[in-house]
């Protein structure tokens, strides 16, 4: 019988770590810019141009563009589009839309990704717990990234926020990944699954952590442009991502701007919640 082999998971140096807040801030930086710069009657396409122009202009290089044939420096997933939205002239947010904004950076060959959803000016009730629940729901998740926890424990604790707070569809076959001198890295972090799974963590590892969370089904489906992802009901979704480093005293959450700290206090999260 032949043991399966876990991946291998890139641990770095508290100076790497230190390198990696570096390029998790410029996200988080521009993420900030993005957020206030949404309103009815500007396009995805535009949106794209301020996170370029932001990233270049602070010292980054935009992760995404070019990736694998991407065309965008962000994501620009409107509405019932859950991910990987081409940022184009031709969509135009609209009062009462959500928008997820996801966004990648590199500095000095270490990456940050992150993303947040976006209300479009004024937005129903149903839409905005959708995404209070998926955003908190995050937090969760990070909060369970602790010095000997398992890689699911991660997981769970995403999929059990969700649970308690409706029946909302948690997208499977997309979620979070290990990040650092690359975008993507081992392991692929499920937003569902039991505790108690996966590689223990240890000091120095690196994961971004994104639940995406639906108001109605959780079943999917790829547009023609090979990129684009959709609920199969055409109903709204939302998407949320850190980027976070496992320390010994407790996760580090590289893209937030204060790390994460007034988020773990609202929520009263500590170590291992």
């Amino acid at each position: 019988m032949f043991k399966r082999r876990r991946p291998a998971i890139q641990v770095k140096t508290a100076e790497q770590v230190e390198l990696m807040r570096a390029a998790g801030l410029l996200v988080g930086r521009t993420l900030e810019v993005l957020r206030a710069a949404v309103k009815p009657g500007i396009t995805t396409l535009d949106l794209d141009t301020i996170a370029e122009q932001h990233i270049r202009d602070h010292g980054g290089v935009p992760s995404f563009l070019g990736y694998h044939g991407f065309t965008g420096t962000i994501c620009a997933s409107v509405n019932e589009e859950i991910v990987h939205g081409i940022p184009r002239a031709g969509k135009v947010l609209r009062d009462g839309d959500v928008i997820a904004i996801d966004c990648g950076a590199i500095v000095d060959g270490w990456h940050g990704d992150a993303a947040v959803t976006v209300p479009v000016g004024e937005i129903d009730a149903e839409l905005r717990t959708l995404l209070d629940v998926t955003e908190a729901s995050l937090w969760h998740g990070l909060a369970a990234g602790v010095v000997g926890a398992r890689l699911t424990d991660m997981s769970h604790a995403i999929e059990s926020y969700i649970r308690d707070q409706g029946p909302y569809g948690i997208v499977e076959g997309y979620g979070g990944h290990g990040i650092g001198t690359e975008m993507h890295m081992d392991p692929l972090i499920p937003n569902h699954g039991a505790p108690g799974h996966g590689p223990v963590l240890e000091p120095g590892m690196c994961f971004a952590v994104e639940p995406m969370v639906n108001l109605g089904t959780k079943e999917t489906e790829e547009l023609d442009d090979g990129w684009t992802v959709v609920t199969a009901d055409g109903r709204s979704s939302a998407h949320f991502e850190h980027t976070f480093a496992v320390t010994p005293e407790g996760p580090r959450v590289l893209t937030a701007l204060d790390e994460g700290r007034e988020w773990f206090a609202k929520l009263g999260l500590g170590a291992g919640s």
